[in-house]
């Protein structure tokens, strides 16, 4: 297990990356520097209820973009993807990094679970890789569209880096064995799926509808697996199949 200096080394490098470059102002870097802190060490040393609770509503917050003083780094200029999608920009979200390398940073710190049910943990992702491209297109919410987009290995870095990561470290790591461990395994899955769902709703209801379905199938793996990597693996493979098969990022026409 790495130790805790070396750990915190993954959201300071971050802020200083990030402030250096420009794209964090001051504040901002306060409010980093407080979260990477009451992450890494304020368990054990607050409430539980009051120390998981603020990291909840710190890395939604973070998640969402709602905190001023971050600024996203532009990667891809506005371009269209998929002929029956809106245009695209890809852009390094500096908040949602530093939330993936904050709670990366607490997760390398915990010990591992030691029953696994791999069965259960394949059989998800399978049906989690085949159900969420079908309901997406039964829903008309994309459409067919094969692509390979240039700078296609700099959109996989982010999307699985941090987006992916981000939001598996999130829901997953924090937040359903949480609930799993109050309102049961199935109840706990369901409704950390449920919310992850209800997180992507900006985007459109049929979107967070297959996104709560997306969310189960990585609930399912996550609990299954033990482990945090194939929940992020399938979220990132489920990504990379919208982005190369469907409409990207959703039909509009």
């Amino acid at each position: 297990m790495l130790s805790l200096q070396l750990r915190a080394l993954l959201p300071l490098l971050v802020l200083a990356s990030c402030f250096t470059l420009g794209y964090l102002q001051p504040p901002a870097l306060l409010f980093g520097l407080l979260f990477a802190a009451w992450i890494m060490l304020g368990s054990g040393r607050l409430p539980g209820w009051l120390w998981w609770s603020g990291g909840l509503l710190a890395g939604i917050a973070l998640a969402a973009h709602l905190l001023p003083g971050f600024h996203p780094l532009p990667l891809w200029p506005s371009r269209q993807l998929s002929a029956d999608a809106p245009p695209y920009a890809l852009r390094l979200s500096w908040d949602k990094l530093l939330l993936g390398m904050t709670l990366l940073a607490w997760w390398l710190g915990k010990p591992r679970n030691t029953a696994p049910r791999p069965k259960t943990a394949w059989l998800s992702a399978c049906a989690t890789l085949l159900g969420v491209p079908l309901l997406a297109l039964l829903l008309g919410l994309v459409g067919w569209q094969p692509k390979w987009p240039e700078g296609l290995w700099l959109w996989l870095a982010v999307n699985l880096g941090v987006t992916a990561l981000a939001e598996e470290l999130l829901f997953r790591a924090w937040l359903q064995p949480a609930l799993c461990r109050r309102l049961g395994v199935v109840c706990g899955i369901g409704l950390t799926a449920a919310l992850f769902g209800a997180a992507h709703m900006p985007f459109s209801p049929l979107f967070a509808l297959v996104a709560t379905f997306a969310g189960l199938g990585y609930g399912l793996v996550f609990h299954g697996s033990g482990r945090l990597w194939p929940a992020v693996l399938l979220h990132g493979a489920v990504n990379l199949l919208h982005l190369l098969l469907l409409s990207y990022p959703v039909r509009t026409v």
